[in-house]
Order: structure tokens, then sequence, then C-alpha cells
């Protein structure tokens, strides 16, 4: 568990610290204004999350202040004294004050900070006075709004020597910033590169999405980013029609994995790759982490066979893919088993949700019965007409509250193996409210 996530959990734990008034919480109580000063200058855990202040003017003496929680609030100025006398603050939580766009350059004075989040803001640039942020160890700029203007100072980044937490992913897909000289962000995958290399004790990082082959390549030649990276983002990938997914077998905490818009891929493949060291390689357990899997926009790809070497998939999504017409291919499958020399387990037996959504060539998700003892959700949408055929039968998701949810037309040209096992699932249809 990282330090500064124990510190969160520690504050809702320690009961002795609510009986001694170090505790001061005014979440969601519908506050317009700060509360006045003098009422917790003496707290060591604040909360005033989910109110909708606008503005903190004031300038409180808090020498014990270790934890704030301001998140959720309507903040869009925060005066330049508010964080003046916080000299032990260690754990800052701004995230979704959509209005908030310029941090106050007072914030150099949190000398003592190891938790900064800014997720979900509206900030326009990081200031350069953060550099006196010396023990920071996380650092959230995830779904932040104006990513595509966004400035981050050269240096800054690579200044943090003790990060451990680093994420930054833009809210919608936008061009990085066009060339700027102090900007890290300036829309050259290098300048962040050189910036990470320098955070020796990175270990959770969620990057911007990489639109090209030779980006991933540089970015998984580093082994702090393949051993660090959580959510990878493959986007408009143009220069090259097949991948090989065999490339991430390294990324040891990767969880999220998306392909979108990537209209010139046709294949995602499973080979060997050259620089394997052994030939009995468990490839099985090589994506052990990946637990989500969204692929968008991707027309040409007709198959995801290589699905099968994720065994702890939780959340799988498909859509807008025209030429999409298995998801996992019986012969596809028996040739992978033949080139990596084993043999393939059941599929899909730790999957929650499956979304399929404009797939107009679909026909088989999986050629037998499975038993899905997970599933929750799925979800047909828009035109999946050709899939007459799940693998369902009356001991499928048994034990689950499964919901399934598509179109009239579609669920009334849907083939089961019998009345019965439709009998068990007609409960669970739900039709989309379209």
């Amino acid at each position: 568990m990282h330090d500064v996530i124990r510190e969160m959990a520690l504050w809702i734990a320690c009961e002795l610290e609510v009986k001694e008034n170090n505790f001061f919480v005014k979440a969601g109580a519908q506050l317009l204004e700060e509360p006045d000063a003098k009422t917790w200058e003496g707290a060591k855990r604040m909360s005033i999350m989910s109110n909708q202040m606008k503005v903190l003017r004031e300038t409180p003496k808090c020498p014990n202040l270790r934890t704030l929680f301001l998140r959720e609030n309507n903040l869009q100025v925060i005066s330049d004294g508010f964080f003046q006398f916080m000299p032990h603050l260690t754990v800052l939580n701004l995230s979704r004050n959509y209005g908030l766009e310029e941090l106050p350059k007072g914030i150099s004075q949190l000398i003592s900070l190891e938790c900064l989040d800014l997720s979900s803001t509206g900030i326009r640039e990081l200031p350069i006075e953060l550099k006196s942020l010396t023990k920071l160890k996380m650092l959230d700029l995830s779904n932040m709004l104006f990513i595509g203007k966004m400035k981050i100072p050269r240096q800054l980044i690579s200044s943090f020597s003790k990060l451990q937490v680093f994420k930054l992913r833009p809210l919608i897909n936008r061009d990085y910033p066009d060339e700027e000289e102090d900007n890290v962000l300036n829309g050259v995958n290098e300048n962040l590169i050189k910036e990470l290399k320098c955070l020796q004790h990175l270990n959770v990082l969620s990057i911007p999405p990489i639109k090209s082959v030779f980006a991933l390549e540089r970015f998984l030649s580093f082994n702090l980013f393949r051993c660090s990276i959580e959510t990878l983002e493959l986007l408009e990938f143009r220069d090259s029609n097949v991948f090989n997914v065999l490339c991430l077998e390294n990324m040891a905490r990767l969880e999220k994995l998306c392909f979108k818009d990537c209209a010139s891929m046709e294949e995602i493949k499973i080979e060997k790759l050259l620089s394997s060291v052994s030939s009995n390689i468990n490839y099985i357990s090589q994506f052990h982490t990946l637990s989500h899997v969204i692929i968008d926009g991707c027309g040409k790809l007709t198959d995801t066979t290589w699905l099968i070497f994720v065994p702890n998939l939780r959340f799988l999504s498909i859509s807008w893919c025209f030429k999409m017409e298995e998801i996992l291919s019986k012969g596809k499958l028996g040739e992978v088993a033949d080139k990596v020399g084993i043999p393939y387990p059941k599929p899909f037996l730790k999957l929650e949700m499956l979304k399929l959504c404009v797939l107009p060539e679909l026909k088989s998700i999986y050629w037998d019965v499975l038993p899905f003892p997970f599933l929750k959700h799925f979800c047909v949408w828009g035109d999946c007409s050709k899939l007459k055929k799940l693998p369902l039968n009356s001991d499928s998701a048994k034990g689950n509250h499964i919901t399934i949810e598509g179109r009239k037309d579609w669920w009334e040209e849907v083939e089961w193996e019998n009345e019965t096992t439709r009998d068990i699932f007609l409960p669970s249809l739900r039709f989309p409210p379209y």
C-alpha cells in the first residue's frame, strides 16, 4: 500500500483522533462559504468536500493539519495565502472542482505535501513554484478539462524525485499544445519521456494516449514504464495494420487497455516475440493484471481472439467495429495453441460486464456454451442483428442476477438450445429506452 493511501486510510480508521477533536468534517453540508478559520485551526484532518464553495479567501493558521479534502466543490479561486500556514499538510485533494483554473502560488508553502490530487479540474498551468514540493509522492492529473491547452514547465515533473504515482490523462482525446519552448506537453512524447525517466521511484503511471508504434516502442523500451503503467490507450494507430499484443506481455501493472479509432488495424495477433528468452513462457500469466478491455472504432478488425490470454478480464466493451465477425475464433484459437505451445483455457471466467455495440457482422461470441460464473450485465446495443446464438444454456451464470439489455427485434431473433433456456433468461431482459 502506498504511503499516501495509508495516510487516507488512517484518517478514516483512527477513532482516537475523533475523540480528541482532531477531525473537522463538514462534507456535504451545503456550505456556500468556507468555515470560519478559527473553528478548524486545531484540526489534524479536515474534509469540507461536496459543498458549494466558490472562493477560499482566508489565511488559516493550521500547524497540525495533515489531510485536507476540498474535493467536489465549485471552487474557482483560492487565495495565495490560503496554504501559507499549513507546514505539515501531507494530503491535499482538490479534485472535481471543474471551475478551478489556477493554483495559488502559495501552494509552494506546502513543503510536507506527499499527495496532490488535481484530477477533474480546469487547471491550465502548473506553476513552477511547485518545485518546492520535494516530498511529493503522488500527483494525479487525470481527466483534466484543458489538457489540450495545459502547460507544465520543463524540469518540473523531473524535480519530484520521490514521486511514486503519476497520472496524466485527458478527459477527452485532444491534441497536445503546439510547440512551446517551456512546456513538457508540446505534442512530442520525447520531452515527457525524458522527465519521467528521472523518477526512479515511480511504480504507478497513467499516460496520455499513444498514437504510433514508434511511440509505444519508445515507452516500452524503458523497464520503469513497463512496470508502472496501469492504463494504456492506443489511439488512431495509422502506421500499422497488424498489432502483436504480446509486445505488452511484460507490463506488470497493466489493468486497462483501450484500442480506439485504430481504423487501419486489421488484426490483433498473438505471436511469440523473437526477444523471448524461454520457449516455455506461460502466456496466460502475462496478462493476469489486465481486467478492462475497450475496443472502439476499429473498423477492420474481424475478431478479438487474443482475449484468451486475459484470464482475469472483468469488463469487455467492443463497439463500432463494422467487420467484427467473432469475439473468439475457434480456428484462430487452434492456431494460437500451436504457436505458443499451450492449450487454451475456458474464457471469460471472471467477466462481469460484456458490452457489444454496432457490430453488424458479428455472428459469434464463442462457439460453445460458457459458464459465466460472475456475469452481471450483458448489453447488445445498436445493429448486432447477425448475433443470433449466445454462449448460454440453463447452467450459465447460475446463481447470478444477470441483466441482458438489447433491442426487442434482436431478442426475438435469438436462437436458443431450447425453450427452457429462453424462459430462464427472459426475466433478465431489459429493453433500452430508445
